[in-house]
């Protein structure tokens, strides 16, 4: 599929609600590795970073950030969490998001997927070898 017949698809941008909803379909085709440390973690789309994301991140541009996963609660130095609990949120950055889909024409249930695994596997130290496996596999009948 090129990408002229991807963006014809849609005769508006996905809305944050629209994307809320393919995050969380997402979610429930992520690989089993993952999965199984993302029960309770929360999805959220907003419009771009905040300033105080940006300023933490040392973001030049709001458009450089896809997704951000926030651990809600600190167990203790070097000590590292091996599920998502109630507090972890991953947040996917709308506009930037689009904006990549547009640049990749990509499909974008894929586009979405592949962010959530790299963001989330990041999170939980999988090495970059394992987080492109995963992102490459075909699972469940997402690819």
């Amino acid at each position: 599929m090129d990408r002229d017949q991807i963006i014809m698809n849609y005769s508006t941008p996905p809305s944050i609600d629209d994307l809320e909803v393919m995050c969380r379909n997402a979610l429930q085709n992520l690989p089993d590795e993952l999965i199984e440390a993302c029960d309770g973690l929360a999805i959220r789309v907003e419009e771009y970073p905040d300033d105080a994301i940006q300023h933490d991140l040392d973001l030049d541009d709001p458009y450089e950030l896809l997704a951000l996963y926030k651990s809600g609660s600190m167990i203790a130095p070097g000590v590292i969490k091996k599920t998502a609990n109630d507090d972890d949120i991953l947040i996917i950055f709308r506009r930037p998001l689009l904006d990549a889909w547009c640049e990749t024409g990509d499909d974008l249930n894929i586009l979405i997927r592949n962010v959530m695994i790299e963001e989330i596997g990041q999170n939980f130290e999988f090495s970059e070898e394992d987080i492109e496996e995963m992102a490459s596999r075909h699972y469940q009948g997402v690819l």
